[in-house]
C-alpha cells in the first residue's frame, strides 16, 4: 500500500499535527503573557508598587508623629526612601520638613506647592491624597502622596505630604521589548522543534496499540501490544495484552463449552430416537420391552432437564440474580440428612459412603445452596471414585477457622497443573466418562456457591490416591449467639 493511502500514516499524521497545535498554543500564551506583564503592563505594574511603598513609609512616620525621635527617624526614613517629607500641624503650620533634591521638588521649590496640596489634602473626604505631578525643574516625573494624622481621641494631629520621583520606565520598556522579541524568536523555534519531537514521541505508541486494538477486535487474539517511550504507554500495552490474553481463554473455554453441551445433549438425543423408533418398530406390541425402553426415554429426558436446569442455575449463580437465604442450621444434621439420601444410590449401584462427623456445630448460611455444594461434591466423587472399591469418604471437622467439610474418593487422580483448572466451568477432567449422577457441571455451581459465600475452597490430589475436594464454612454461631436468635424479642 502506498504511504498516502495507508490508514495508520494519515492517523499518526493527524495525531501529531492535533499534540503540535496543543503545544504551540501553549507556547504563544506564554509569549502573550511575558509581553503582557514585561512590556505593556510594566510602568502600570511600577507605578502601582511606587504608591503602595510610599504609603507604607507615610504610615511609617505617623505611626512615629508625637515620639522624641521623631526627627531623626523622619531623616532616616527619608533618604533611605529617596521621598522628601513636609510635616504640618492642624492649623497648616510648618512641624518639620527634609529636601533631598535642594528645594527642586514639588513641595519646597519656588513655587512653594506645600500650601496647594494641603488645600487638596483638607477638602478630600477620605483623608489621602495621590497625585502624579510632572516638575519641570527636574523633568521628571513625581509622586505626591498626603494623608491626615490624627489624634488617640479621633482629633487632627496634622498633615502628612511626601514628594518622591517616579524613575522612567520607556528606557527600560525599551529594552525589555528587544530582549522579548529575542528571546520569543528563539522560543518560538526551540518550541517548534520540541513539539515536533514530542508529538512523534507521543503519538507513535498510541497509534501502534490503535492499529493492534484493530487487529484484536477482528479475532486476533494473539496479537502483541507494544508501547515503548514512556511507561503510560507501556502500561496501557501491558494491559491490552493481557485482555487479548484472557479473552483468548475465553473463547477457547466458549469452544470447549459448545464440544461438551454438545456431546452431552447428542447422547441423550441420540439414545430417545433410537429408543423411540425401536418402540415403534419392534416393541410396540410387547409391554415388556416397551416399558424397558420408554423407561430408558424417561432416564434420558431427566438427564436433559437436568443439564439445561444446571447450566441455567449456574448462570444465575455467575450474574448475581441469586441472591444467598441465610438461616442458622446444625451442619453435623445437614450433612447426615443428605448422605442418608444416597442410601438408595450406593445399595444400588454398590457405592459405599462413609460420614464422619463432628460433634453438633450451628451455622449460618444458605442451607438450601450448602447442600446443594455438598451433594455436587459427593457426585463428583461417586463419578471419579475407583470402581474396584467405590469407597468414598465424607468428613466434618470443627476448626478454629470454621467448620471444614471434606469429600474424598479413591480414584486415579488429578496431575497437579490440572488441579487449578478443575473447578473452570469449561474444564472436563481427562478421566471423564459419561456421569453416572449429575451433569458435569457440578464443580462449576460449587466455586459460584462458595464465592457467593465467601468460603475458602479447594482440592488436594496425588495420582493414584483420589481426590479430596474441601470446602471451610467460616459463619459458626456460637452458644451465645443461637441463644439470642432463640429468645422471643420484647
Amino acid at each position: 500500500m502506498h504511504p498516502k493511502h495507508n490508514p495508520l500514516v494519515g492517523r499518526n499524521l493527524q495525531i501529531r499535527v492535533k499534540i503540535w497545535l496543543f503545544f504551540m498554543l501553549f507556547v504563544c500564551i506564554v509569549f502573550l503573557l511575558m509581553w503582557l506583564f514585561q512590556v505593556i503592563f510594566l510602568e502600570w505594574f511600577y507605578e502601582s508598587m511606587k504608591i503602595r511603598d510610599t504609603a507604607k513609609v507615610a504610615q511609617n512616620l505617623v505611626s512615629a508623629y508625637g515620639t522624641e525621635d521623631f526627627s531623626d527617624r523622619a531623616s532616616e526614613i527619608s533618604y533611605q526612601n529617596e521621598t522628601c517629607i513636609e510635616v504640618l500641624d492642624e492649623d497648616g503650620r510648618e512641624q518639620y520638613y527634609n529636601c533631598i533634591y535642594n528645594g527642586k521638588c514639588l513641595l519646597h521649590g519656588r513655587d512653594n506647592g506645600t500650601f496647594f496640596y494641603l488645600i487638596d489634602l483638607q477638602n478630600h473626604k477620605s483623608g489621602v491624597i495621590c497625585r502624579r505631578v510632572f516638575n519641570d525643574q527636574l523633568q521628571s516625573q513625581m509622586l505626591i502622596y498626603g494623608c491626615t494624622m490624627y489624634w488617640k481621641d479621633g482629633s487632627v494631629a496634622g498633615y502628612l505630604l511626601l514628594n518622591t520621583a517616579l524613575v522612567p520606565v520607556e528606557s527600560t520598556v525599551s529594552i525589555l521589548k528587544r530582549q522579548t522579541m529575542i528571546i520569543t524568536m528563539l522560543l518560538a523555534a526551540f518550541g517548534f522543534i520540541l513539539s515536533v519531537c514530542v508529538a512523534n514521541y507521543i503519538s507513535t505508541p498510541l497509534v501502534r496499540i490503535t492499529h493492534s486494538a484493530k487487529r484484536l477486535a477482528h479475532g486476533d487474539y494473539h496479537t502483541q501490544f507494544t508501547g515503548g517511550g514512556y511507561a503510560e504507554a507501556d502500561d496501557l500495552a501491558e494491559t491490552l495484552t493481557y485482555a487479548a490474553h484472557e479473552l483468548s481463554k475465553t473463547e477457547e473455554m466458549q469452544r470447549d463449552l459448545i464440544a461438551n453441551v454438545s456431546h452431552d445433549l447428542r447422547t441423550p438425543l441420540t439414545m430417545l430416537k433410537a429408543y423411540a423408533e425401536m418402540i415403534r418398530d419392534l416393541s410396540g406390541d410387547n409391554p415388556v420391552k416397551r416399558e424397558q425402553h420408554l423407561n430408558i426415554i424417561i432416564e434420558e429426558t431427566d438427564r436433559l432437564s437436568l443439564l439445561v436446569n444446571d447450566m441455567l442455575d449456574l448462570s444465575k449463580l455467575e450474574s448475581g440474580t441469586q441472591k444467598l437465604n441465610y438461616s442458622t442450621f446444625d451442619i453435623a444434621e445437614c450433612m447426615q440428612e443428605i448422605v442418608y439420601r444416597y442410601e438408595g444410590i450406593s445399595e444400588h449401584m454398590g457405592y459405599h459412603i462413609h460420614f464422619t462427623p463432628d460433634v453438633s456445630c450451628l451455622v449460618r448460611c444458605d442451607e438450601s445452596k450448602i447442600n446443594r455444594v455438598i451433594g455436587n461434591l459427593i457426585n463428583n466423587a461417586i463419578n471419579y471414585t475407583s470402581k474396584e472399591d467405590k469407597q468414598i469418604f465424607v468428613t466434618q471437622k470443627n476448626t478454629p477457622e470454621g467448620v471444614r467439610i471434606e469429600v474424598r474418593d479413591t480414584g486415579d487422580g488429578i496431575e497437579e497443573d490440572k488441579i487449578k483448572l478443575i473447578f473452570d466451568k469449561y474444564y472436563r477432567s481427562e478421566n471423564h466418562k459419561r456421569e453416572v449422577v449429575g451433569t458435569g457441571l457440578g464443580l462449576s455451581i460449587v466455586k459460584a456457591i462458595l464465592k457467593m459465600h465467601g468460603y475458602d475452597y479447594g482440592v488436594n490430589s496425588k495420582l493414584g490416591e483420589g481426590s479430596t475436594f474441601w470446602f471451610v464454612i467460616r459463619d459458626v454461631v456460637t452458644d451465645t449467639e443461637a441463644e439470642a436468635e432463640d429468645k422471643p424479642s420484647a
